[in-house]
C-alpha cells in the first residue's frame, strides 16, 4: 500500500526548491512520478499549457519589488478581470448566491467597465420549491408551512453553457451547491467570494481563530458523529 500523502504536515518543502527529491518518505514528488508525468502530459495541449501560462504570469503580477522590499498589488477581483483579459476571454458568467445580490452587481459593473459582455445567474433560478429534492417541512430555514426556493446550481451551469461563457466566476455559493456548479460547467471556473456566514465570507478567519475563540474546531469526533 502507498504511503499516505501529507503534504499539509510536510516540514522540509524541498519540493519548492531544486532539491525536490530529498523530501520525507511520503513526499509525492518522489512517490507518485506516475501521476505527475501524467499531469505534465497535460501540460503538453496548446490550450491547458495557455491557460497555466497565463495563470502563473498573473501570479507573478501580483507582485511588486520596492525599495522596502516585496508587496503585494492586487485584490483577487482585480486578478480576476486581469487574468481574463489575458487570455482573451470576451463573455464571463457569473453564478452567485441570491444573499449576495449586491456583490454579484457591483462585480458585474466592474466587469463591464473593462468591456467584458457579463452574464449572470442566480441561484434560486427557476423557483423551484425544495420539496423537489426531498426537504421536508421541519428542514426548511424559515420552518413549515413558508415556501423555499431550492438552489439550482446545476441550472446556473447549464444556463451559462447554452449562453457561452468562456470564463466562470462563483460568488457566494452554498458549499455542496458550489462543486455542483464546477462539475456541470463547460467552462472553466473560478471563485471571487468563498460563503461564509459568520466571518463576513473570509474561511480563512476560523483557521486563524482555531486555536483561541474557535478552539471547539480543533475537536476530536468519532466516525459515528
Amino acid at each position: 500500500m502507498k504511503e499516505k500523502i501529507e503534504c499539509a504536515r510536510c516540514t522540509k518543502t524541498v519540493c519548492n526548491s531544486e532539491r525536490s527529491d530529498q523530501g520525507p518518505a511520503n513526499c509525492p514528488t518522489r512517490t507518485r512520478q506516475e501521476a505527475i508525468q501524467k499531469a505534465l502530459t497535460e501540460y503538453d495541449q496548446p490550450e491547458i499549457r495557455e491557460f497555466a501560462r497565463q495563470a502563473s504570469i498573473q501570479e507573478f503580477e501580483c507582485y511588486m519589488n520596492l525599495p522596502e522590499g516585496r508587496t503585494t498589488r492586487n485584490p483577487r477581483v482585480e486578478e480576476v478581470a486581469q487574468f481574463a483579459k489575458k487570455m482573451g476571454y470576451k463573455k464571463l458568467g457569473i453564478a452567485f448566491c441570491s444573499g449576495l445580490m449586491e456583490e454579484a452587481g457591483l462585480l458585474t459593473t466592474i466587469l463591464e467597465n473593462r468591456g467584458f459582455d457579463v452574464v449572470s445567474v442566480c441561484c434560486k433560478v427557476g423557483g423551484t420549491p425544495k420539496e423537489r429534492i426531498g426537504i421536508t417541512a421541519e428542514q426548511k430555514i424559515a420552518g413549515p408551512g413558508v415556501w423555499e426556493t431550492m438552489c439550482s446550481p446545476i441550472a446556473q451551469a447549464e444556463i451559462l453553457n447554452e449562453e457561452g461563457t468562456e470564463f466562470n466566476i462563483v460568488v457566494g455559493l452554498c458549499v455542496g451547491h458550489d462543486s455542483l456548479f464546477f462539475k456541470h460547467s463547460r467552462a472553466p471556473v473560478t471563485v471571487l467570494i468563498a460563503k461564509d456566514r459568520v466571518f463576513g465570507h473570509n474561511p480563512a478567519a476560523a483557521l486563524y481563530l482555531s486555536h483561541s475563540y474557535y478552539r471547539k474546531l480543533l475537536r476530536q469526533e468519532t466516525p459515528s458523529e
